[in-house]
């Protein structure tokens, strides 16, 4: 089978792309660096002949509001024309958990916008909204540090290994679109701080670690349930702490 994979040379779309390939499937890297431009159009409809399904991994340059919303708009809609075309069967998107309970966050708010484009396509869907990668909290850690200390909430975290990312879009990729938004998750529920605070113990940290009930993630003040699933998921299966030990 014939599959696209936009964005495909990200950490989540490389590592889509080899399994996909390992599987015995055709797997086409749509980015710019291989002359296929989701934002201008160039090389998507070479790219979507016989494409039975792709799934978009694509992101912003930025995410700040405009650029974002400009992007996602743009790209989506490129998308659905070349997609629609060339008579795929199946889309997917790789969204965010909580996207649509904090509108008021642009970022949140363009990956809405790209859900709904495909919504509203016609195309056959599968909408994958996953939870923060456990990668990801090298950047919480620099975001939320002072000189003093590390300031993190201690709203509901459950973040997953992006390993169980690519694995589960991969799974969820070869089945039949669900036509609905899907959530996936780690197999880990706990404060946000605890997850930090394990993690510094680990790797070595010279500042505490200061928790706090403001409900904040980054630059912005949430509802303390934003970050985690709010029913069933599919759940990964590397812990948080086997992920920091590998």
């Amino acid at each position: 089978m014939k599959i696209v994979i936009v964005g495909g040379t990200g950490l989540i779309g490389a590592n889509v792309s080899e399994k996909l390939r390992l599987l015995g499937h055709e797997v086409v890297v749509a980015s710019p660096s291989q002359g296929i431009n989701a934002l201008t159009g160039e090389g998507l409809a070479a790219a979507m002949e016989n494409a039975e399904v792709v799934v978009d991994l694509s992101n912003s340059a930025s995410p700040e509001e405009d650029t974002a919303i400009s992007f996602f708009r743009i790209a989506g809609k490129n998308l659905a024309e070349a997609e629609k075309a060339a008579g795929v069967k199946h889309h997917l998107i790789l969204s965010i958990v909580g996207v649509d309970r904090a509108l008021y966050i642009g970022y949140l708010r363009a990956k809405k916008e790209q859900e709904d484009i495909i919504k509203q396509s016609g195309i056959p869907y599968t909408i994958i909204r996953a939870t923060q990668f456990h990668e990801h909290i090298t950047t919480l850690i620099a975001v939320q540090s002072d000189e003093e200390a590390v300031h993190i909430s201690t709203v509901d975290y459950q973040p997953i290994a992006a390993e169980d990312v690519a694995a589960l879009v991969t799974k969820l990729a070869l089945e039949a679109p669900k036509n609905a938004t899907v959530e996936i998750a780690g197999p880990e529920l706990a404060p946000m701080d605890e997850f930090v605070s394990r993690y510094l113990s680990v790797k070595g940290g010279e500042k505490p670690v200061k928790a706090n009930d403001e409900n904040k993630y980054m630059f912005f003040e949430i509802p303390k349930s934003l970050l985690v699933p709010q029913g069933d998921f599919y759940p990964g299966t590397i812990r948080f702490d086997d992920w920091m030990n590998s």
